[in-house]
């Protein structure tokens, strides 16, 4: 198995990048080797200077970097030779089975609809976000693949969630729901409501209407939205971690009562901080397209690269989209 990462997409690029390669393969112990894709000289620079063996890695050389804050679709128009453009041509030409980038998400999610399409049946792939919870996850999709949506997108988004959250949160018959202003049917825009009906009258363990709320309420397994609404929820959640976390520091640091139980309390602040942090789950897929991409957090660490090519290898075993091929077709 050969996973390609994009060795300059991400705000910490290259170093941490080439770090969490390392730290994949060497977890990994011989499963499957990465390959770096970028420009040449800096990687094998950085790799020198740490003395890394390139046992498992492999290097191509991509002269181009798509900024973060560039336009997708001109970015991948005019640079043809980018980090990330040229990893998923590797996927496309069949050298490897999956790429994993914590670069522009917008170009990564416009190179993969270009160069492996889409899965028959699925007109817009989406990003599943997971979010953790007490009984194990709730799944969110999209998570910002698609800013504006039909409700046969919403539709299809949660035959893809249903079928993720089966085979990766080891759910039976999951239950879908979908986000709205209100619990009634009659609640929402024309989007929720027009996907409401598809829902209802769909195949699938539709629950109705939830709302922001019961994302961590444990009473559905997957929620479907729009990328612009499900980025909103994303980037807001993890606003309130952060600003949780910090309350808390602040909290242990006004006396030394507070200190003692903090000290006291340190295994439970440890496990809130794993379950919380999202180098813990590394990446997301983007699903629906007819190949592997997993998505990073533009700030990752070495930590979360890591992770992230360890969850593209459980993607690219689990054929997840050969069993999704299977239920477009049979929804059709």
């Amino acid at each position: 198995m050969r996973i390609a990462l994009d060795a300059m997409g991400g705000d910490k690029a290259p170093e941490e990048i080439i770090d969490g390669a390392i730290e994949a393969v060497a977890a990994a112990a011989g499963r499957f080797d990465v390959v770096l894709v970028g420009q040449k000289k800096v990687i094998e620079d950085y790799m020198a200077e740490r003395s890394f063996s390139y046992n498992g890695i492999e290097i191509v050389d991509a002269p181009e970097v798509v900024g973060m804050s560039e336009s997708p679709a001109t970015a991948i128009r005019r640079k043809k030779n980018s980090s990330i453009a040229v990893a998923t041509r590797l996927q496309r030409d069949g050298d490897v089975q999956a790429v994993v980038s914590a670069g522009n998400t917008g170009a990564v999610v416009a190179s993969s609809l270009l160069f492996l399409g889409r899965i028959p049946g699925i007109d817009r792939p989406g990003i599943a976000i997971f979010f953790p919870t007490r009984n194990g996850g709730t799944i969110l999709l999209d998570g910002g693949a698609n800013s504006d949506c039909s409700p046969k997108n919403l539709q299809q988004f949660a035959i893809m969630g249903s079928l993720y959250a089966e085979l990766f949160l080891h759910r039976e018959n999951p239950r879908i729901g979908l986000l709205s202003i209100g619990e009634e049917s009659s609640k929402g825009n024309e989007l929720t409501r027009g996907a409401h009906e598809l829902l209802k009258d769909s195949n699938l363990n539709f629950v109705g209407n939830v709302e922001g709320r019961d994302i961590f309420a444990e009473m559905v397994d997957v929620v479907i939205t729009d990328g612009f609404t499900g980025n909103v929820v994303l980037k807001f959640t993890e606003s309130i971690i952060y600003y949780i976390n910090s309350l808390i520091r602040e909290g242990v640091e006004e006396s030394a009562v507070a200190k003692l139980g903090a000290l006291l309390m340190k295994p439970a602040f440890r496990r809130m901080k794993e379950t919380l942090d999202y180098a813990e789950y590394g990446g997301v897929p983007l699903i629906g397209t007819d190949g592997v991409t997993i998505i990073g957090h533009g700030g990752s660490s070495a930590k979360a690269i890591k992770n992230a090519i360890l969850t593209a290898e459980r993607f690219i075993e689990s054929g997840i989209n050969e069993r999704l091929r299977s239920r477009t077709e049979a929804a059709d």
